[in-house]
């Protein structure tokens, strides 16, 4: 059962939810959790198999838990299933990919992109099943249509893409986080208002038969090369 909102938007309410565990069951999670995380690949190959729209719904739910800057949740998602406009998509995005990659991305960051395989050619956002285009509100509209001004919006925009993807891989799915530059074609065939600014098109479905992906990909930075801990010990 759902709670019912607080008349008073400055109330408390107890914490509900909340579990704590054993330390070593802590670790046990913590560790399953990684090794489930670290399975994760980016994935270029799809199968056209549909995917049920409730599996899709329950993870955008996750997604929209993610805490946000005054929570005031400054994301909207896409869900882009139908072939024409998959289709618009497809056409859009390798327009500017052919311009990024003749000329328009700098020579460093082409071969930081060597090791992956890529080029202008993007036929998996046809192939998926679907497709998720992210944006991010600028601010917010309130019912009188007076704006008020939205905050951290990249921070918490970003979040929620994470918890996002995460929860797509947990049920089973794959991903491709797809960022054609400029973006501002998502916004005219998904219909989206100048408030928003695209920041990420997700692809999302089943690998398909014998989908190979970069060996480069899985390669991460050991814990000690990204993480330091300040404490006593540290002096």
């Amino acid at each position: 059962m759902t709670a019912s909102p607080p008349t008073d938007p400055c109330a408390l309410e107890p914490l509900r939810g909340y579990r704590e565990f054993p330390p070593d069951e802590m670790v046990v999670r913590s560790r399953a959790f990684r090794a489930d995380l670290a399975r994760r690949r980016s994935v270029r190959d799809f199968d056209s198999r549909a995917v049920p729209r409730e599996v899709i719904e329950q993870c955008l739910l996750a997604a929209g838990s993610a805490p946000s800057g005054a929570n005031q949740q400054p994301w909207f998602f896409s869900v882009i299933s139908d072939a024409a406009r998959k289709r618009r998509l497809r056409a859009a995005a390798e327009a500017e990919e052919r311009a990024f990659y003749a000329g328009r991305a700098p020579q460093e960051w082409l071969d930081a992109l060597a090791p992956l395989g890529t080029d202008p050619d993007k036929p998996f956002l046809e192939e998926a099943p679907l497709l998720i285009a992210i944006f991010a509100q600028k601010y917010g509209v309130r019912p009188d249509g007076t704006r008020f001004s939205h905050y951290y919006v990249p921070e918490s925009v970003g979040i929620a893409c994470g918890f996002l993807i995460a929860a797509l891989h947990h049920a089973g799915l794959a991903t491709l986080t797809h960022t054609p530059s400029p973006m501002g074609f998502l916004s005219e065939i998904c219909g989206r208002p100048s408030s928003e600014k695209p920041v990420i098109l997700l692809v999302v479905g089943y690998p398909s038969a014998g989908c190979q992906v970069p060996a480069h990909g899985g390669i991460k930075k050991p814990l000690g090369a990204f993480v330091e801990w300040l404490d006593d010990r540290a002096g």
